[in-house]
């Protein structure tokens, strides 16, 4: 899965980008300048978009609409993902308590995820990708793999298997004593969501089926597809286009599993300073700088994952056709 070293021109540095990619200063702080109104109400729509789609299929009371609501609500927590992944990265605000606190109890929580644990790790994934202390191998190893192989694992996905081991151990954390309050949090979370929802709808089993469901099922499915897209089949390197993989984005991948401008995930690790808002430019300066290209450049995320179990024969000229 590797691209070879023809379309991995060597260009770097330009007068506007350094030898490792990054924004030379005069152009950096502008790149890496974090809107805290536009963020703000990022994720307030957020949580109005979770309103409207649970109240709707509520209001209406068809079970169709429970099926569209499920579907909707599997979108939303790459959200929540994206959000929290720019808290960690402490790029939500420019205030860092404020960072910290929305990122935690207003996206984090909400997701089940105990984000401080996640910051940790998610920092020594970008310090070494394919390293020996990468966290995240779990997520992207053993590819390519064959289309059977893949298929196995969404379908472990989608019915809850994964979900479960990662749901599991959120109460064998109220064992330990360094983990019980970050747990009792996350569940108090999750309580006072459910006795919102019961209250609003009148109806119990709205938050297992609309809240809780989605992220143990179809979330699980959502997220291996966007983990193996990043990082699928690649190796370490100090060239962050051998351990990052870059697709070109469309509306309908952006709606379902890369909102926020995560699909330009090559650009975010070239430099994990930028905020989402501001990827896409980076990326054109990337571009420009003729350090992307388009020998590096999956046409769709399907020509991606078919690659990935294809075997390394498929590049990304090679899945443009």
């Amino acid at each position: 899965m590797v691209t070879p070293a023809s379309v991995r021109p060597s260009v770097l540095p330009t007068d506007r980008l350094l030898a490792n990619g990054m924004a030379r200063p005069s152009l950096r702080g502008e790149l890496r300048r974090i809107h805290d109104v536009r963020n703000a109400i990022t994720v307030i729509s957020v949580w109005l978009w979770v309103a409207l789609i649970i109240g709707g299929a509520s209001w209406i009371g068809q079970w169709w609409a429970y099926v569209v609501a499920f579907l909707l609500m599997s979108t939303m927590y790459p959200r929540f993902a994206i959000l929290m992944h720019e808290a960690a990265h402490k790029l939500l605000f420019t205030n860092k308590r404020v960072n910290d606190w929305v990122g935690t109890w207003l996206v984090a929580y909400p997701a089940w995820v105990p984000i401080g644990i996640y910051r940790r790790g998610h920092f020594a994934h970008h310090r070494e990708e394919f390293g020996p202390n990468e966290p995240d191998i779990a997520f992207y190893g053993g590819y390519p793999c064959g289309r059977r192989d893949l298929a196995r694992r969404l379908v472990r996905d989608a019915v809850g298997i994964s979900g479960w081991k990662n749901f599991t151990p959120l109460f064998r954390s109220l064992r330990v004593d360094a983990f019980r309050p970050v747990g009792l949090s996350i569940i108090g979370v999750q309580v006072a969501l459910w006795a919102v929802m019961w209250a609003a709808t009148g109806d119990w089993w709205i938050y297992p089926l609309l809240w809780w469901l989605p992220w143990m099922t179809s979330w699980r499915v959502l997220n291996r597809l966007r983990a193996i897209a990043e990082h699928g089949g690649l190796e370490a390197s100090a060239d962050r286009r051998v351990t990052s993989h870059n697709v070109t984005q469309h509306w309908i991948a952006r709606f379902c599993f890369v909102p926020y401008n995560t699909g330009w995930h090559l650009a975010h690790h070239v430099d994990m300073g930028v905020p989402w808002r501001n990827l896409p430019r980076f990326h054109a300066e990337l571009v420009e700088a003729g350090y992307v290209t388009e020998g590096i450049t999956y046409p769709t995320y399907w020509a991606l994952w078919r690659a990935l179990t294809a075997g390394a024969s498929e590049s990304p000229a090679a899945s443009a056709r």
